[in-house]
């Protein structure tokens, strides 16, 4: 049955397995929790960051400010690396019910990617400072 593994490989068949997904997660087994609303955040990031950044820029997040970090962090999960035009047009559609890119800038007056990205605690992508790109300051 064993087929020569150490007893510490071997599991009982109730058991489960839970592989570590980042390095943070393999340095520091059991130490990295996830936010259920969050699945795609950063290991490091927790929505109290978020809402220290929010507060520190005078913005009080609301539902809408939540959907967008949860956007901008599923799409750096997906792209290895984030181009600012496509991630400025996906966050226009998805919010063109509610005035797309405009409405981001009124409730992100940092920009929708620039600041946005902060707040989800991601690096901006190249350009996304450009004030025509996601940033008016």
């Amino acid at each position: 049955m064993n087929q020569g593994f150490p007893k510490s490989i071997i599991m009982k068949s109730e058991e489960v397995c839970i592989m570590a997904t980042t390095m943070s997660e393999i340095m520091n087994p059991g130490a990295a929790t996830h936010d259920a609303d969050f699945p795609h955040a950063p290991p490091e990031w927790t929505r109290e960051d978020a809402e220290r950044a929010a507060e520190a820029d005078g913005i009080r997040l609301g539902e809408d400010h939540w959907q967008t970090i949860r956007a901008l962090q599923g799409y750096f999960e997906r792209q290895l690396k984030p181009n600012v035009r496509e991630l400025h047009d996906a966050l226009e559609e998805a919010f063109h019910s509610r005035g797309g890119i405009k409405y981001l800038y009124e409730i992100f007056p940092g920009g929708p990617v620039a600041q946005g990205c902060r707040f989800a605690g991601l690096r901006p992508p190249s350009g996304a400072v450009d004030k025509s790109f996601g940033s008016v300051q």
